[in-house]
């Protein structure tokens, strides 16, 4: 993965003030890509998050996860219920966070930390449809994009910007490209083109 250097994003500081900033991310015949995860970092630094601590969820109904994709801060918990009426054995190899929550049923629940960054693909034992990832972040600054593939960011300091765009099926090492952007006063859009590899079979319809 390459890193923008530091110094030249330094050089370049402005005023905080802050503004609009949209992601318009489309794949390479013009359609939205959703589910993708912009990440901001203002002058190459994450963004503290300051938001009370929460409990995220996963859940599992009609043999799928939902979310697909899932942000969460660093040091976040999240659940693994299940609503289906059959048994689920959630897993990750992932070296962000390796685990495994062992065959349960119905109404029962599980629960992991996260507590690193990266992303976590999550698989089960049972089911090799069901795939889903959790991104795991430290920045405030982090945004999914919507079914119009837009991520909105409200507030975002005058200046450089480092942006992190992550996907599932992105062409990209890691699955994640890097922009250096301006960011300013008043609202900006940054129109974003993605290739993207087809979805695995088990997961085309998504």
């Amino acid at each position: 993965m390459r890193i923008w250097p530091l110094l030249p994003l330094l050089a370049f500081a402005s005023p905080a003030i802050a503004g609009e900033l949209i992601f318009q991310l489309t794949d390479a015949k013009g359609a939205p890509v959703r589910d993708a995860v912009v990440t901001l970092y203002p002058q190459g630094r994450p963004v503290p998050i300051t938001a009370p601590a929460r409990t995220y969820q996963i859940a599992q109904r009609d043999i799928r996860f939902n979310p697909f994709v899932l942000i969460v801060p660093v040091g976040a918990q999240v659940t693994f219920p299940n609503f289906d009426p059959v048994r689920h054995h959630v897993y990750s190899f992932s070296p962000v966070k390796k685990f495994e929550l062992k065959l349960y049923a119905k109404e029962q629940n599980r629960a992991v930390r996260f507590d690193k960054p990266g992303v976590v693909p999550l698989g089960c034992n049972i089911h090799d449809q069901m795939t889903a990832f959790i991104k795991v972040v430290d920045t405030a600054l982090s945004v999914q994009t919507d079914r119009s593939g837009r991520a909105t960011f409200g507030a975002v300091p005058n200046g450089p910007v480092l942006a992190h765009v992550w996907h599932p099926y992105l062409r990209a090492p890691a699955n994640q490209i890097e922009l250096r952007i301006a960011s300013g006063p008043g609202r900006q859009v940054q129109s974003v083109n993605l290739s993207l590899r087809a979805p695995p079979q088990a997961a085309a319809s998504y």
